[in-house]
């Protein structure tokens, strides 16, 4: 798939943005109060699972850029991750939303922001895949130029996507998700971590 790969790898690296975008629900620090614990719980439970999804769906958007596959197998596979990751930023923004707000000064604007992040998040992958799934495979030259102004769109994505979140792991908040497991960082993670 000559032409193509080089762009379908820039791809992946936008989309590493996706995955720390996610893991910007964690936070540092110390324990700050029960309450804020147990909100933190409420939202830590359910991030997990869907950075997750994330990682797995900026992985198979890697492979496909180290193989030498074809036109359509990429479409095919960068279509799934899209769809992958749209539900999963969708799924985080239910878990914020379904927490209610952090027991911190401005809790419902961090909580309103961080959801509309995420919804807002959500429907720019979709509308990713959908712009994927019009590519055409046919012809080489337009399919490279496709999956170049995709890259370029997660690129801008990634980096004005972290705003909200960045601000709702801030302080009590922040301290509190570390403590939580499911909003720790893996270990182990090809991900590199959210700019702070």
């Amino acid at each position: 798939m000559e032409g193509t790969e080089p762009v379908n790898k820039k791809l992946a690296l936008a989309l590493t943005s996706s995955a720390a975008l996610a893991l910007a629900l964690t936070g540092c620090g110390d324990d700050s109060g029960e309450k804020t614990d147990e909100w933190a719980k409420k939202v830590c439970d359910d991030v997990q699972p869907q950075v997750k999804k994330i990682q797995e769906a900026n992985s198979s958007i890697n492979e496909a850029s180290r193989q030498n596959q074809s036109s359509e197998e990429v479409k095919k596979t960068d279509s799934a991750a899209f769809q992958q990751i749209s539900g999963a930023y969708k799924s985080l923004a239910r878990s914020v939303d379904n927490a209610g707000a952090p027991p911190v000064d401005d809790g419902e604007k961090l909580q309103k922001d961080a959801v509309d992040e995420l919804n807002g998040l959500s429907k720019q992958y979709a509308g990713l895949k959908s712009t994927v799934d019009k590519l055409d495979t046919d012809d080489q030259s337009k399919f490279a130029q496709g999956l170049k102004n995709i890259a370029s769109k997660l690129d801008t994505l990634g980096k004005n996507g972290d705003r909200a979140l960045n601000k709702l792991q801030s302080g009590d908040v922040g301290r509190a998700m570390s403590e939580q497991k499911g909003c720790q960082r893996p270990s182990t993670s090809a991900t590199p971590p959210s700019p702070s």
